[in-house]
């Protein structure tokens, strides 16, 4: 089990220089940093894909051009040391942690990627350009770090559907691997954005995974339609989370993202994506339905 001091670099040419040395398979988990047990989880992942001999490299970089005007970005927790300790003990090799110059070098870049099919709704419908900048920042860590793998969780589904995308419209020599979405005890999954809830929030939260189970379960027992499950989890928010502001609650196809039309049945592989506020605090989370 490695357990040492990953190496720390913070330019892409110390960066480079550093993985010249490393074997492969090389595996990569992106970050924004504050990382909580969820991002643990994707780095021991990594660790087992990596194997023994093989390296296993975490980026922390909270990426400007994927939040939109007034989110939170000068917000958004930063926690080196405690994410330096989280990535020690995964058994992380390397921890790339560039500065916004070293990344967009001449402001930002004025060239960016765009996905214009799976990244239209949902998220990419209330945070215009968000995917935008994540597929060029993610692309530019690809071309830096060079991996064989790279993970990312189901938590953001959309994001994991967009990236796959994109490495396969480009022919990235990558494989994108989804990992589940790590929950607290009481269902809420984890994100770094709940640090931001109020307890009373925080207790309310909790009834998006209800309603996203209750609407489930209301699947597996017969045969509803779209809107049938989407009502199911407006029913729970509206009992249990009267501060929840809805932005998006939908069905939709998992392959293509694309809606599921209200008094349509449901598709072998569907899932049920939703965004609610609590105040300014935006939380996501989605359920997969089978039977």
């Amino acid at each position: 089990m490695h357990h040492c001091t990953p190496s720390l670099v913070t330019t892409r040419e110390e960066l480079a220089s550093l993985l010249n040395e490393t074997s492969r398979p090389r595996v990569l988990v992106p970050t924004m940093g504050a990382l909580h047990r969820g991002h643990a989880a994707l780095l021991e992942t990594g660790r087992q894909l990596a194997g023994d001999g093989g390296t296993l490299v975490a980026s922390i970089f909270v990426n400007p051009t994927q939040f939109g005007p007034g989110e939170d970005f000068d917000a958004y927790p930063r926690s080196l040391e405690a994410d330096l300790e989280t990535c020690a003990a995964a058994g992380v090799d390397v921890v790339f942690c560039p500065t916004r110059e070293e990344i967009y070098p001449t402001g930002l870049s004025t060239t960016s990627v765009s996905e214009a099919s799976l990244s239209q709704g949902l998220c990419g419908a209330s945070r215009p350009g968000h995917f935008d900048g994540v597929c060029t920042v993610v692309l530019k860590l690809l071309n830096l770090i060079a991996p064989d793998t790279a993970i990312f969780g189901k938590k953001d589904y959309q994001q994991l559907a967009v990236l796959r995308r994109m490495v396969a419209d480009l022919d990235v020599p990558v494989k994108i691997v989804g990992a589940e979405t790590v929950r607290q005890s009481d269902g809420l999954a984890l994100s770094s954005r709940n640090t931001y809830l109020t307890p009373d929030q925080r207790t309310q939260a909790t009834a998006l995974r209800r309603g996203l189970l209750a609407a489930h379960a209301l699947h597996r027992a017969g045969d509803p339609t779209a809107s049938d499950l989407v009502d199911r989890v407006r029913a729970t928010l509206a009992t249990d989370a009267p501060d929840a502001r809805v932005d998006y609650l939908e069905l939709v196809d998992c392959g293509s993202l694309a809606p599921i039309a209200p008094a349509s049945p449901i598709p072998d592989h569907a899932l049920i994506a939703a965004a609610v506020f609590f105040g300014k605090t935006r939380l996501i989370d989605n359920i997969e339905l089978d039977r």
